[in-house]
């Protein structure tokens, strides 16, 4: 793990100071946010998952490793619990920041080893009005241990020391802290798209009948780390043929034939950021007629939601757009049969398009932050939210309702895209996606 931040810690301690005056503006008079850190995974037997820093502990303080937690407090600031310093264990595992790094390089106003959290942590919480905590997140264990502290707190109280009264989401104010990005998180961005791009273009130029999808699916992570990248946000889909029909298919295991379309869908990940792209393209080197009319059909739709995404359109809104799209295409295609209102009352496009067509994007693939207002409506989008465009088309290989050219074809265009004060950005337009560039791209 790191032992100094990615970014300057300066663009930490901006966002803490910021999320320490939402704090106080959610809950007045002293209050107290638990963010603990992931728990590392086992993989199998001794051997563990490669570890992955707590997005929203990252955003804050930048600090990357395992079994930490960071407490903010509306009057002392950042507290960091870290792991110690150990020669021994740093030999096999690499290098701890410890108590001292937490402060010197990562900022904090005050550190301790993180074998004196149950000592030091109900020090933060007593007398404080309001914990900001996600009970029921990932970490069942440190949920219970809370609830311990919460416990022996409130069996104090005639001593003068009280539990929180209340407990609020620290997303409130942290994830509405994510959603809209700063210069600095879309260079970021950016370089995950430049990775992504590589990746793509590699998978296209050696993709041909008889590579397998495990092939296709190094090169990409080549490209990825290759660039200096962190390897992929997500793990990556690598699908031939009926495969590209199963949404979260991710085997990446059999040979490509000819004939065959490839989905791709992969994003590379720089600084804890990801990208999200999907691509398809026919592993001959050419679309058939039936694939390039499936296609062209996709491609309409992801154009006509980029084109009309700028501040004040809503992600719900883009949605519909891809359906009235896509469910016209559906009849002409002969997918469907009927009158285009009838088929998107009765979500019978759904057979064929069963996803919806956004995501918010960032430290995570699929990232923070409310899709609703808080009356219940979409949310307009602003500038400096990310989020993606990938509308889709999936036939069964079995949909005997189907005409049998169109069976087993599944196509996904996938691209992220940046709001802008005058519109919009794809930050990844440069990897080709039009029927001309992706031939083009996969010639041999």
């Amino acid at each position: 793990m790191p032992v100094t931040p990615a970014f300057d810690r300066q663009v930490h301690k901006a966002r803490r100071d910021e999320a320490l005056k939402r704090m106080r503006e959610l809950a007045p008079g002293p209050s107290v946010a638990v963010l603990p850190a992931m728990p590392v995974a086992t993989r199998n037997n001794d051997v563990e998952h490669a570890y992955r820093a707590d997005s929203d502990v990252f955003f804050l303080t930048g600090f990357e490793e395992p079994e930490a937690v960071a407490v903010l407090h509306s009057e002392k600031g950042l507290t960091l619990f870290v792991r110690p310093r150990d020669k021994e264990r740093e030999i096999w595992n690499g290098r701890r920041a410890g108590v001292d790094g937490a402060v010197k390089e990562f900022g904090a106003d005050a550190a301790f080893e993180i074998g004196k959290l149950d000592e030091e942590l109900p020090k933060l919480l007593g007398g404080a009005r309001t914990l900001f905590y996600r009970v029921g997140g990932d970490d069942a264990e440190f949920d219970a241990r809370m609830a311990r502290m919460l416990r022996t707190l409130r069996q104090r109280a005639r001593a003068g020391v009280d539990a929180p009264k209340r407990i609020e989401d620290p997303g409130q104010f942290v994830h509405e802290l994510r959603l809209r990005k700063e210069p600095l998180e879309l260079q970021t961005l950016r370089k995950a798209a430049e990775l992504t791009r590589r990746g793509h273009l590699a998978a296209m130029k050696a993709g041909r009948p008889g590579v397998h999808e495990y092939e296709l699916q190094a090169l990409l992570e080549r490209e990825f780390r290759g660039g200096g990248g962190r390897g992929w946000g997500y793990y990556p889909i690598v699908a031939s043929g009926v495969n590209a029909t199963v949404l979260h298919y991710n085997d990446n295991c059999v040979r490509v034939n000819d004939g065959e379309l490839v989905l791709i869908d992969a994003g590379a990940e720089a600084d804890l950021y990801t990208a999200d792209v999907t691509r398809t393209w026919p592993a001959s080197g050419r679309f058939t007629a039936p694939q390039r009319a499936c296609y062209e059909l996709v491609l309409a739709a992801a154009d006509a939601c980029i084109a009309q995404t700028k501040p004040g359109a809503t992600i719900d809104g883009l949605h519909d757009v891809a359906v009235r799209i896509l469910t016209e295409g559906m009849v002409k295609l002969g997918l469907l049969s009927g009158d285009v209102d009838a088929l998107i009352k009765e979500s019978a496009f759904r057979r064929y398009y069963m996803h919806r067509t956004s995501h918010w994007l960032g430290l995570d693939v699929h990232d923070v932050g409310s899709y609703r207002t808080p009356d219940g409506k979409p949310r307009p989008l602003e500038p400096g939210m990310v989020f993606t465009v990938e509308p889709g088309l999936y036939i069964a290989a079995d949909d005997d309702k189907a005409p049998a050219e169109l069976r087993g074809i599944g196509i996904r265009i996938e691209d992220d895209i940046l709001v802008t004060k005058e519109g919009c950005e794809s930050l990844t337009r440069a990897i080709p996606r039009t029927v001309a560039e992706v031939e083009a791209a996969c010639a041999r």
